[in-house]
C-alpha cells in the first residue's frame, strides 16, 4: 500500500517538475521572441525612415533642378542672372556655386554661396571642370539634368568639402544656348533635411559602395547598440548610398521586467490551476444536477398523457415517450430508427402523409396551432390525433430534426358529436319558438303583394262595370291587370317560400341577377304607393353593371322595405319636395370590382339620435301600425349575402340607406367569408 502511494506521489512530482520546466522554457522563449520582435520592429522602422529620407532628398534635388531651369538664359536678361542666382543661393544652403557656361563650356558668369568661402578657389577647380564637362556632355545627349560623381574639394584652410555638381542644359528658340552648372555640398544636403520623425535621433551619411563615408550628419549617441539601414539614392549620372545609424541602449529594467514577467506568469499559472480546480468542482456539480434533471425529465415524460416523438432530418425516429407507445400500441424498440413510412400510418393515407413529410423536410414550418391527422394502432384500429410540430434545435443553434407532440382526440370528437346533436336540438327548439315571429313576418311581408292584388282586382271590376260607348276594347287592359294579379300572387308565394326556407335554415337559391331586373320587379309596387303619397321616384342605374349573386326574392323585399320606409318618412305636411331616389352603382375604392352598391335616399326629417341606436333591433318601431321587423330582416338578408346595411344623413335633410351585394363572378370568395 505504501509502495503504491510512494509511486503515485513520485509520478505526481514528476508531472509537476515537467510542468515547471515547460513553463520556464516557455518564459525563456517568450523573452527571446519579445527581444527579436523588438529588434525587428526597430529595424523595420529604420528602413522606413531611410526610404522616406531618400524620397525627401529626391524631391529636393528635383525642385532645385526646376529652379535652375527658371533662371534667365537669353542675352536680353543676362544682367539679371547673377541677382537671381544669388537669391537662389541664399534660400538653398546646400548649393555652394552656380555657373553659367556657353555651348563650348566657357565660363560666362558664376555666383558663390554667401555662407562660406568659395569652394573652387583652391586646387579642386580643375577636377570640378572635368567632372562638369563630362556631365554636360551627357546632359546634352539626354536633354535633361545630369549629376557628376562626388569629389573632394580642398580649401585653403586645410579642410575641404565633398562636392557633387549638377549640369542642366539650356535651350533658346529650340537651339542649345549653354549650360547651368550648380555644385552641391553633400554635408549641407544632409544638414538641410527637415528635422522630421524619420531623421530625429539618427546619424545620416552619404557613403560609397564600399562603405566609405563621403559626408555625414552626427547626432548624439544614446546607447551602445547600433541599428543600420542603407538605401540607394539614384540620380541621373550618379548613385549615392544613404546610411542611417540609430544607437539604442540596453534597458536597465530588463532583468526586473523578466523577474516581473516570471512572477506574473507564476501567479497566472497558480490562478489558472485554482480556476481549473474550481471548474472541476463546478463541472462535477453540473453533472450531478444534469443527472437529476434527466431523472426529473424522465419521470415527467413517463407521467405525460401527450405523446412525444423526435425525428432527425432524414425522417428517422430518434425518441418516443411511453405515452406515444401506448397510443399507437408499438414498443420503443419497434419505433426507434424507423423511417418513412411509419408503421402507425394507415395504408390508405401513406401517399398523402409522405407528401406532407416531404414538404416538412424541405423546411416549411407547420402551423403553430397544429393540424389533425389519423393514425393506426398496432391492432389496425384508426383514431384521430392532433399533431403539433416544432424544429429541434441543438446547443449550437442548428436544427437537427423535428419534435412532435400528439394528442388523442377520439374522446374530444365523441364529445363534440354529442354537443353538435344537442346544438341541433336547441336550434330546432329555437326555430319552433320563432314560428310566431315568422307568422308576424309573413303578415308584414305579404301586405304589399296582397294590396297590389286587391288594387288590380278592383281596377278590373271597375273596367268591367264601365258602360261608356267610347270604351271599345277592354281586353288589353284586362289582360294587363290579370297579368299583374298573377305576378303579385306568384310574388306572395315566393315570399312564403323564402320565409319558410329561412325558418328551416335551408340554403337559399341564389343566382346571378341583373341589378336593373331587381328594380323592375318592385317598381310597380313602389310606383303604386308613391302615387298615393305624392312621391316622385327617381331610378339611377350605372351602365354596364355586372349581375349580382343573390336570392332575388329576399333582395327585392329589402329594396321594397327600404323604399316603403323612405316614402313613409316623407309623409308629412311640412315636406314639400318628396323625392325617392334609388341609385345602383359600383363600390368605389378597394375591392370595387367585386361589389355593387344600392342606395335608397329620401328627403324626410331624418333619424333622431335616440332612435339610431335601436334602429335595427327586432320589434322596435316608431310607427303606430309597425311591428319592428322590417329593418331587422333587411339587415339579416344583406349580411347573409356577405354585404352590409348602413345608413347616414342626407344633406340638407333626409336619410340614405346603403347596402352592398357581391357580383356573380366573386360569389366563391363571398360564400367563404359568410361561412367564416
Amino acid at each position: 500500500m505504501s509502495t503504491a502511494l510512494a509511486a503515485s506521489t513520485l509520478r505526481r512530482l514528476l508531472l509537476w517538475a515537467a510542468l515547471v520546466l515547460l513553463v520556464l522554457a516557455l518564459l525563456a522563449m517568450l523573452v527571446w521572441l519579445a527581444g527579436r520582435y523588438e529588434i525587428s520592429q526597430i529595424q523595420s522602422r529604420l528602413e522606413r525612415d531611410a526610404t522616406d529620407t531618400v524620397t525627401d532628398l529626391q524631391a529636393t534635388f528635383a525642385r532645385n533642378a526646376q529652379s535652375l531651369l527658371g533662371l534667365p538664359n537669353d542675352e536680353a536678361r543676362a544682367g539679371t542672372w547673377a541677382d537671381e542666382a544669388r537669391a537662389m543661393l541664399r534660400q538653398r544652403r546646400e548649393l555652394v556655386r552656380i555657373e553659367r557656361r556657353d555651348n563650348a563650356m566657357h565660363l560666362l558668369d558664376h555666383v558663390d554661396t554667401p555662407y562660406r568661402q568659395p569652394v573652387f578657389d583652391g586646387i579642386g577647380h580643375e577636377v570640378a571642370q572635368t567632372e562638369a564637362a563630362q556631365a554636360c556632355a551627357t546632359a546634352r545627349r539626354s536633354s535633361g539634368p545630369v549629376y557628376t560623381s562626388s569629389f573632394f574639394a580642398p580649401s585653403l584652410d586645410g579642410l575641404g568639402v565633398e562636392v557633387m555638381s549638377l549640369c542642366v542644359p539650356l535651350e533658346a528658340a529650340g537651339k542649345p544656348s549653354g549650360y547651368v552648372v550648380a555644385s552641391y555640398s553633400l554635408h549641407e544636403v544632409l544638414n538641410g533635411l527637415p528635422a522630421g520623425p524619420q531623421t530625429r535621433g539618427h546619424e545620416l551619411a552619404f557613403t560609397e559602395g564600399d562603405g566609405t563615408r563621403l559626408a555625414m550628419r552626427v547626432s548624439p549617441r544614446r546607447g551602445n547598440r547600433v541599428f543600420t539601414a542603407q538605401h540607394l539614392l539614384d540620380l541621373p549620372g550618379t548613385t549615392l548610398v544613404l546610411r542611417l545609424d540609430s544607437w539604442r541602449g540596453t534597458p536597465d529594467l530588463f532583468p526586473n521586467v523578466l523577474t516581473a514577467l516570471v512572477a506574473a506568469m507564476s501567479i497566472g499559472l497558480l490562478s489558472v490551476m485554482a480556476l481549473l480546480g474550481r471548474d472541476a468542482r463546478r463541472r462535477l456539480k453540473a453533472e450531478r444536477d444534469l443527472a437529476d434533471a434527466l431523472a426529473f425529465r424522465k419521470a415527467m415524460e413517463d407521467s405525460l398523457v401527450t405523446g412525444l416523438r423526435a425525428r432527425d432530418l432524414q425522417g428517422r425516429i430518434t425518441y418516443v415517450n411511453p405515452a406515444f407507445c401506448l397510443m399507437v400500441g408499438f414498443s420503443p424498440e419497434e419505433l426507434l430508427g424507423h423511417g418513412i413510412p411509419a408503421p402507425y400510418w394507415p395504408p390508405e393515407f401513406v401517399g398523402e402523409y409522405q407528401q406532407r413529410q416531404a414538404i416538412r423536410m424541405a423546411g416549411n414550418l407547420p402551423p403553430r396551432e397544429g393540424y389533425e391527422s389519423v393514425f393506426m394502432r398496432k391492432d389496425g384500429t384508426r383514431f384521430p390525433v392532433l399533431i403539433i410540430e416544432a424544429p429541434l434545435i441543438n446547443a449550437q443553434g442548428r436544427q437537427t430534426g423535428w419534435m412532435s407532440a400528439f394528442l388523442d382526440i377520439s374522446e374530444q370528437r365523441r364529445i363534440e358529436e354529442l354537443s353538435r346533436t344537442s346544438q341541433d336540438r336547441l336550434q330546432a327548439t329555437a326555430r319552433l319558438a320563432t314560428v310566431g315571429e315568422m307568422a308576424s313576418l309573413l303578415s308584414h311581408e305579404l301586405n304589399q303583394p296582397l294590396a297590389a292584388i286587391s288594387s288590380y282586382a278592383t281596377g278590373s271590376l271597375n273596367l268591367l262595370n264601365q258602360t261608356d260607348s267610347t270604351v271599345l276594347d277592354l281586353s288589353a287592359d284586362m289582360a294587363l291587370a290579370m297579368q299583374r294579379i298573377a305576378q303579385q300572387a306568384e310574388r306572395a308565394g315566393k315570399v312564403i317560400k323564402s320565409v319558410h326556407d329561412f325558418v328551416r335554415r335551408r340554403d337559399q337559391a341564389r343566382a346571378p341577377i341583373a341589378p336593373r331586373a331587381l328594380l323592375d320587379d318592385i317598381l310597380p309596387l313602389v310606383n303604386l304607393q308613391a302615387r298615393k303619397l305624392s312621391v316622385r321616384v327617381e331610378i339611377v342605374v350605372e351602365s354596364d353593371l355586372p349581375p349580382v349573386h343573390c336570392d332575388g326574392t329576399m333582395v327585392e323585399q329589402v329594396l321594397l322595405n327600404l323604399a316603403r320606409n323612405a316614402m313613409q318618412a316623407m309623409d308629412h305636411d311640412a315636406i314639400t319636395d318628396r323625392l325617392l331616389r334609388i341609385q345602383v352603382d359600383r363600390v368605389r375604392g378597394a375591392g370595387a370590382a367585386h361589389w355593387i352598391e344600392f342606395r335608397v335616399t329620401d328627403q324626410g326629417r331624418g333619424i333622431a339620435p335616440t332612435v339610431q341606436q335601436q334602429l335595427f333591433t327586432p320589434f322596435f318601431t316608431t310607427k303606430d301600425e309597425g311591428m319592428g321587423l322590417g329593418l331587422s330582416l333587411c339587415r339579416t338578408v344583406v349580411e347573409q349575402h356577405g354585404g352590409a346595411l348602413v345608413f347616414e344623413p342626407n344633406l340638407p335633410q333626409g336619410t340614405v340607406f346603403t347596402f352592398t351585394l357581391p357580383v356573380a363572378r366573386h360569389e366563391a370568395c363571398v360564400d367563404a367569408s359568410v361561412a367564416a
